[in-house]
């Protein structure tokens, strides 16, 4: 189809990271942009895995019809056998860009006879800039961890130089916001272990300080009133305009199917008295972990729900399904939004996952964390010293009766009422900030006027 410029339809190219839930979330942005401007054309540029599983028919039957998917390379090398290391194919995938995105564009550009009119991409592709700016359209990243990380990869540079320089602190005074975090707290991109072998997605986040003042706008998976004053204030004078447009995983999420019998099995339990205990796709506890969290459950007597792999349910102890089987549920998965929903939910016990924090913060859960990797213990030290809504476990480490003391504490008098009311507290100050005069929704409008008219 011929390229036109007569038509008064925009064109928005949408460059997905495709890692862990980075393109679902993203996803769950753009359909709701989709539903808002219906007269916006959006490519959605992933790759070909992501894609399929994002616009099958059985898993999104309702995609907008001004969504349409095309599909870039992942940068792999035929026949090349990926390792575990999940730094491996995103550094393909980075090495493989912008040329694919770039190639993808070109296609949406020829299909759709309309030139792309705005960029929206994943943050962590920072090389977005340059694109957005040799074909002369508005570029706007979407953050989707919390905005703490943001702040964190924003400064890297400085961080490095002073820790490099020897500088001993315990936590990070001379970041706006940060005196709660410390330095063993960031994601390690942030301070690589060896700086001479610095990964390419090490180097792509640390650019971003120097990158993302060049965009129109920088959105985030958050709502303004979640974050220190401090940050906010330092993002918005570092950006040009900062959009909380509210969390996005929760976009999509419907009522969905209960395949694996969880929200049945829970509809049978007393109020705020089952634990739920998920570590994410990404993250598995090592074997002396999980004993040890299948010891404290049993002897805990906690009504459990655990989602957990098939494969890992034969490292746990001999005749523990049979002994808990009456106040326990293992699944191999759980409609974790729904899970979380449900009054009888007490407390999650979680390794801080961004998408986790949020839902749990969404339904006023409190937490007990066992971070990992990423932005886990980042996350995991705001859940419990910033927002104080949980607890990390003692040592970052899962033990037996580390993970008792944390389910007393939690579920316990004193503190962890404390903790539970400061959880429905944030729950209630989401919903205001999420409702249709709230400060998301002014912000999401000023996201679509952006997009509407560029």
């Amino acid at each position: 189809m011929p390229v036109t410029e007569s038509s008064p339809q925009k064109h928005v190219a949408v460059l997905a990271f495709s890692s862990s839930s980075h393109p679902l979330i993203l996803m769950n942005l753009v359909r709701k942009l989709a539903q808002a401007a219906p007269n916006v054309q959006f490519s959605f540029l992933n790759t070909a895995k992501s894609n399929l599983s994002l616009f099958s028919t059985t898993a999104k039957p309702d995609v907008p019809h001004n969504i349409k998917a095309y599909d870039v390379a992942d940068g792999v090398p035929a026949g090349h056998v990926l390792s575990r290391n999940p730094l491996e194919a995103v550094n393909f995938f980075l090495k493989a860009s912008p040329e694919n995105f770039k190639r993808g564009i070109d296609v949406a550009v020829a299909e759709t006879g309309k030139r792309i009119s705005c960029l929206i991409s994943d943050a962590f592709l920072t090389f977005a800039a340059d694109v957005s700016e040799d074909i002369h359209v508005p570029w706007i990243p979407v953050w989707l961890p919390l905005p703490f990380s943001l702040s964190a990869h924003v400064y890297t540079h400085l961080i490095r130089q002073k820790v490099g320089s020897g500088l001993k602190v315990a936590t990070l005074e001379f970041i706006p916001g940060f005196s709660s975090i410390r330095i063993l707290d960031l994601p390690g991109e942030v301070i690589p272990e060896n700086i001479e072998e610095e990964s390419l997605f090490s180097r792509t986040l640390s650019q971003i300080g120097l990158v993302l003042p060049r965009a129109s706008a920088v959105v985030l998976n958050s709502y303004d009133e979640l974050n220190p004053p401090l940050i906010n204030r330092d993002l918005k004078l570092k950006f040009r305009n900062v959009f909380n447009v509210g969390f996005f995983t929760l976009l999509s999420c419907g009522s969905g199917s209960d395949l694996t019998g969880c929200i049945s099995w829970l509809d049978e339990q007393k109020e705020r008295s089952v634990a739920y205990v998920s570590f994410g796709t990404a993250a598995s506890p090592p074997h002396n972990e999980l004993i040890a969290i299948a010891e404290a459950l049993e002897v805990s007597g906690i009504p459990f729900l655990w989602s957990l792999k098939d494969d890992l349910k034969e490292l746990l102890p001999k005749g523990f399904l049979e002994k808990t089987g009456k106040r326990g549920k293992i699944v191999a998965w759980a409609p974790q939004v729904q899970v979380l929903a449900h009054a009888s939910i007490a407390v999650f016990v979680t390794h801080g996952g961004s998408n986790s924090v949020c839902e749990s913060i969404s339904y006023g859960v409190p937490m007990i964390c066992r971070p990992f990797f990423g932005d886990h213990h980042m996350n995991s030290r705001i859940v419990e010293k910033v927002w104080g809504i949980g607890v990390n476990v003692e040592g970052g480490i899962l033990t037996k009766n580390g993970l008792l003391k944390s389910l007393e504490l939690v579920l316990g008098h004193g503190e962890g009422k404390e903790m539970r009311d400061k959880a429905q507290a944030l729950k209630h100050t989401v919903q205001e900030a999420a409702s249709p005069n709230g400060s998301a929704a002014h912000d999401f409008s000023s996201l679509v006027e952006v997009i509407s008219v560029s």
